[in-house]
């Protein structure tokens, strides 16, 4: 019977495989580089870089996510009502009540993150108090508590970490190649063969990682989802918290592009919208529409 540990075992393999590979993949552009500059500097600073983001992403992920989000500690005295519905789920989820936190946003939203239920967060936006009835925010809590059920905030934070080096290696090797490259003499770069791979590579590898990245939140918040209903045994509750949640028109002041598919909810409000296959490639959650067909077909059999 599918319950919220389901995926946990799963998710820590992921998750290790994934900074493993990433590790060779950030090891191998650092190589074409260094080749490509005909400095082993690169290998090294790439090396050592990688190896460092690594355990920074694993032992300081919850740290570094609530500094960008600018979430603070909610004191029980003041959220006595919320920190009691996480408790509760908590208790029903058999997990470690997670540290509270709140961030001063009027959209309703909220996010998990920490490396195991024994360092876990879930913060939740003002705007999530003020709008969802409790119903509702059980829903939204039973969502998060998933996620930390299932490792998923582990992997999500380390993926934004991982994708973020290939972005910064590869602006360094563009920045060496147009601006410190001119200084060099033609004789002492690589042949065009390596210069054309290096090029191709500082341009494609952060967006195949992007790519990743956005794929691994998709299919995370399906299944954060699905675990979350199994929890509280009521679809309904999700089902208005989305619709809630997404249909408020201001974008989130404290996300970025970097924390934004940590959220309950796409924390942003793109006009114009659309949901043909390569808008849905770059989305960092699936289409409402497609959470809430998933949540009501689970209806029956809750």
């Amino acid at each position: 019977m599918a319950t919220i540990y389901t995926h946990k075992s799963s998710n820590v393999r992921k998750t290790w495989a994934l900074m493993t590979g990433f590790l060779v993949f950030i090891i191998a552009v650092g190589f074409l580089f260094s080749q490509a500059m005909r400095s082993p500097v690169i290998l090294w600073i790439a090396v050592i870089f990688s190896i460092v983001m690594n355990i920074v992403s694993f032992w300081f992920s919850d740290k570094i996510v609530l500094m960008m989000t600018g979430a603070r500690e909610a004191p029980d005295e003041e959220f006595m009502e919320l920190h009691r519905v996480v408790e509760n789920l908590a208790i029903t989820a058999g997990l470690p009540k997670p540290r509270v936190y709140i961030v001063d946003d009027p959209q309703p939203n909220a996010f998990a993150t920490g490396r195991n239920p024994q360092n876990a967060v879930v913060a939740v936006t003002r705007g999530l108090l003020d709008r969802l009835e409790r119903s509702e925010l059980e829903g939204v809590i039973a969502h998060e508590l998933s996620h930390i059920g299932n490792r998923d905030m582990l992997i999500s934070t380390v993926v934004v970490v991982l994708a973020g080096i290939v972005a910064v290696l590869s602006d360094i090797f563009l920045r060496m190649m147009f601006w410190g490259g001119r200084s060099r003499d033609r004789d002492s770069r690589a042949g065009p063969l390596f210069l054309i791979l290096a090029l191709a590579a500082a341009i494609l590898a952060p967006l195949a990682a992007t790519l990743i990245r956005l794929a691994i939140s998709r299919k995370r918040e399906f299944l954060a989802d699905a675990s979350g209903v199994l929890l509280t045994r009521y679809p309904e509750g999700l089902t208005g918290a989305l619709q809630k949640i997404s249909s408020y028109p201001q974008s989130m002041r404290a996300a970025s592009n970097a924390t934004a598919h940590l959220f309950f909810e796409n924390p942003f409000r793109e006009r114009g919208g659309g949901t043909n296959w390569l808008v849905k490639l770059f989305m960092t959650h699936p289409p409402v529409e497609e959470r809430i067909k998933a949540l009501r077909e689970m209806g029956g059999g809750v």
